[in-house]
């Protein structure tokens, strides 16, 4: 089973919560609350997330406090984050948003389609990353091992390498068609930036698989990870 996505909601107050989760069930993913910007740091500890949806005005460590904290940690500094707010409108309020390191800055009261679309995009480039970066390290396994087992079997590599190269056609072939719905959708430039992140990662993936290929001077070596 392809495990779930997990997607953090921080907002103080209860009744916004159940508002999101009502509103992102649709979406079939693990959904996270945190009703501070304290809390939420604690989760971003131990798990993984998609994307965050982060209120602007709570009591205490603000959405744009608990942005700077997240965007300053290694492991969560390129986590999308969504500020919503019911607050100055105004644009110079807008672009604190944006500099505090959000992707998106969306006002209430929202189009509940709208910020489910918005977040079903972030979701699905998060699960093609986690894709390759599975595919990756099966391939370094598989090679590692390949080297550490000597020249036993010279039929396996090579066939090795025809299953992984066609595993990682498909992620290709899913992120070109996203990519192209991006476009297609006129979506935010952020998404489109992420997209093109994975496509990049994708592209040197690829290059490092066809260097190992016989009659390449690849040779069986480690795959490097990908950024």
């Amino acid at each position: 089973m392809v495990q779930k996505a997990k997607i953090l909601l921080v907002d103080d107050r209860p009744e916004n919560l159940l508002a999101l989760e009502a509103i992102l069930s649709a979406l079939d993913q693990t959904l996270v609350r945190a009703s501070s910007g304290e809390e939420a740091l604690k989760a971003l500890l131990t798990d993984d997330f998609a994307v965050i949806l982060l209120d602007v005005q709570m009591p205490g460590m603000d959405g744009f406090e608990t942005a700077a904290h997240i965007k300053r940690r290694e492991r969560t500094r390129d986590i999308p984050i969504i500020f919503l707010t019911a607050i100055n409108h105004g644009p110079h309020h807008t672009f604190r948003g944006y500099a505090a390191g959000a992707v998106d800055y969306i006002s209430k009261p929202f189009d509940p389609w709208v910020l489910r679309a918005k977040v079903s995009v972030f979701v699905e480039l998060y699960m093609k990353n986690c894709k390759l970066r599975e595919q990756a390290a099966l391939l370094r396994l598989q090679l590692e091992g390949d080297g550490q087992a000597g020249g036993r079997h010279e039929r396996e590599p090579a066939g090795l390498l025809a299953e992984l190269s066609a595993r990682l056609a498909a992620v290709e072939e899913q992120a070109e068609a996203l990519s192209k719905q991006l476009d297609d959708e006129s979506a935010d430039a952020a998404a489109v930036a992420t997209a093109a992140h994975l496509e990049r990662k994708l592209t040197g993936l690829r290059r490092a698989l066809d260097a190992l290929e016989p009659g390449t001077g690849g040779g069986a070596g480690v795959l490097p990870a990908p950024n």
